[in-house]
């Protein structure tokens, strides 16, 4: 038998004495314990442990190296074990809590008017983006030591001026108004929403959604010559991220803007009305949300999220 299955004579008596004793439960392997693991569940707990403590003098965060130097152990080691818990010490992300003691009844206002608009209304969320840079570089691809193809842009660039930019998105159909002007006063700002106004449908109510910025306050002027159709509903402070119009505005910054090269203010301007025709050729309304941060996942962080 030994010979038939190329193995020791040793292995085969080991088997048939297991299957005499045990009966077809003796041919299944019996558990081995291994080598102990030297990374278990303790170096886990310390990991996150040290996390949660100051970094060493000369560092404003821990990393991989610092902290396997500071546990004495292996950096892979380290790496493995916050790969496994989902964590990763070089992304950032930014919140911001508003301070506005009306905050709650604020913020109801403009999402009810996100998912309740008033009927034989129309809901604009209307903001500017100043002082866009006409920067003019040359751009490119290269190869990098890893066989990656990157685009690559020159780091020296010249400044051509700059553009500011009001823009208006109407909640239910994700249609954008735009409009680019050399100044962003209080005066460009009412010549556009007139502009505005006049293109939307004149049986229509319109409620304005804008942040606390000054030149959207003191116009109740302006207003009174419109009769109470169009109505400003503001943000709470520091809440701007309430403004739907600011979703948009990332996306003309990443698709049009970044790495993009401008020889001048023309150029920028061709390239924004390019942008707002492309989103008005099949425009979407955004499916809204934004996380809620509470204070008190700020504090023990790793230790409230991992364990």
């Amino acid at each position: 038998m030994a010979r038939e299955l190329r193995t020791s004579t040793a292995t085969v008596a080991k088997w048939r004495r297991q299957f005499r004793e045990l009966g077809l439960e003796g041919l299944r392997d019996r558990p081995r314990p291994g080598k102990p693991p030297q990374y278990g569940s303790a170096f886990r707990d310390r990991v996150l442990a040290l996390l949660e403590q100051p970094p060493p003098e000369g560092l404003s965060h821990w990393d991989g190296p610092s902290v396997a130097k500071q546990l004495g152990a292996s950096v892979h080691a380290v790496w493995r074990t916050l790969r496994r818990e989902g964590i990763y010490l070089q992304r950032l992300r930014t919140w911001c809590v508003s301070t506005d003691p009306e905050f709650a009844p604020k913020a109801a206002e403009v999402v009810g008017l996100y998912l309740n608009p008033p009927l034989n209304a129309l809901v604009l969320s209307l903001d500017e983006k100043p002082s866009i840079q006409a920067l003019e570089r040359s751009s490119g691809y290269v190869e990098t030591d890893s066989g990656q193809v990157v685009r690559a842009m020159k780091s020296t660039y010249k400044r051509n001026g700059t553009l500011n930019l009001f823009a208006a998105l109407e909640i239910a159909s994700g249609q954008v108004h735009a409009q680019t002007t050399e100044k962003k006063k209080r005066e460009d700002f009412r010549r556009f929403l007139d502009q505005v106004v006049a293109e939307l449908p004149a049986d229509k109510d319109i409620h304005v959604i804008l942040d606390n910025y000054s030149t959207h306050k003191k116009n109740s002027e302006w207003l009174e010559k419109y009769n109470g159709r169009v109505q400003f509903h503001f943000t709470p402070t520091s809440a701007s991220w309430l403004n739907q119009i600011e979703i948009w505005f990332s996306l003309l910054t990443r698709k049009a803007l970044r790495g993009a090269s401008f020889a001048s203010k023309d150029e920028l301007r061709a390239a924004i009305e390019a942008f707002v025709a492309r989103t008005n050729q099949h425009p979407k309304p955004f499916h809204w949300r934004k996380r809620d941060v509470k204070g008190s996942q700020l504090r023990n962080t790793i230790i409230n999220l991992c364990n």
